[in-house]
């Protein structure tokens, strides 16, 4: 039984018939593309009429899949260990700069 899904943005979908699953990224009306991602990454054009040809059921987001948010998230926590580090360094620093007082003394 064919399912015609209309290509919503963010929606996962199967292709029942390779047995893919991809999300939607976009969906331009005027050039009657859609955008998808397929699980490995995969990015890939299809017009509207391969679409409709498609076998598709709606799925659940796969688990496990991360998206471009989440790496962008786990960036800005590697920035932050970074800058911890150089918080690191300076604290070594004013070590050091308290040895000399002592040696002053």
């Amino acid at each position: 039984m064919s399912r015609d899904y209309e290509p919503v943005r963010g929606q996962w979908y199967e292709n029942l018939e390779e047995e893919e699953q991809f999300r939607v990224l976009s969906v331009d009306e005027d050039s009657e593309l859609v955008e998808i991602e397929y699980l490995d990454g995969d990015i890939e054009e299809l017009d509207l009429e391969a679409w409709h040809e498609m076998d598709l059921e709606r799925i659940a987001e796969p688990e496990g899949w991360s998206d471009e948010d989440d790496e962008e998230s786990d960036e800005d926590e590697e920035w932050d260990e970074e800058d911890d580090e150089d918080d690191d360094d300076d604290w070594d620093d004013d070590e050091e700069d308290g040895d000399e007082e002592q040696d002053e003394y």
